[in-house]
Parts: C-alpha cells; sequence; structure tokens
C-alpha cells in the first residue's frame, strides 16, 4: 500500500473520531508511526464496540491493516546493491557522487 493511501484512510479515521469521539489526533504520525497508528485504531475500535458504529470499525481496521503491511515490508532486508559490472560503469558512477567544486553567487 502506498504511503498516500495509508495517509488517506488515516484522515479518514481522523475526521470519524472527531465527529464521533471528540478526540483530535494526528493524521501524519498515525499514518507514518506504527505504534501511534495502531493505539488509534485500538481506540478507534473500542469506541466502534461501544456504540455498534460499523464505519468506524471498518476505517479503524483498514488503518491497522496498511500499517501491518508496512510493519511487513520494514522487515523485510534491503536487497545488496549491484556492484559495477566493468570499470567504465565504476568510473561513471564515481563521477555521479562527487561532490561539486564551483562558486556560486555569495555563498560557498
Amino acid at each position: 500500500m502506498h504511503d498516500s493511501e495509508r495517509l488517506a484512510i488515516a484522515a479518514r479515521l481522523h475526521v470519524a473520531l472527531r465527529r464521533k469521539t471528540g478526540r483530535v489526533t494526528d493524521t501524519e504520525w498515525m499514518a507514518s508511526d506504527v505504534t501511534y497508528g495502531m493505539a488509534m485504531s485500538a481506540l478507534a475500535l473500542a469506541h466502534a464496540k461501544e456504540t455498534d458504529d460499523a464505519e468506524l470499525q471498518r476505517l479503524a481496521l483498514l488503518l491497522r491493516a496498511s500499517l501491518n503491511s508496512t510493519q511487513a515490508q520494514a522487515d523485510k532486508p534491503a536487497p545488496a546493491p549491484a556492484a559495477p559490472s566493468t570499470p567504465e560503469t565504476g568510473q561513471a558512477l564515481a563521477k555521479l557522487v562527487q561532490p561539486v567544486r564551483r562558486y556560486v553567487g555569495g555563498l560557498r
């Protein structure tokens, strides 16, 4: 799931929590921090159970699923970068990563 989709789910849950419980949440933090997102999802699920609110339950479960998929992807080891196959490729890459040494206006 893309970050924008998870942020959209968090925003919808934020609006629902604000409207139904009066709770103010941080949408971006909810979408990016797994611990906070899970806590807000648990809060929404508890309130949904008390009030028998299907919409709030659905949104909380959507956020929880998206955070679980994000956490599963983060647990996978990153693939090792491929080594340059030829000396020419290695030299070309070295030129790309060299720092620029030029004078720009009054800034150095």
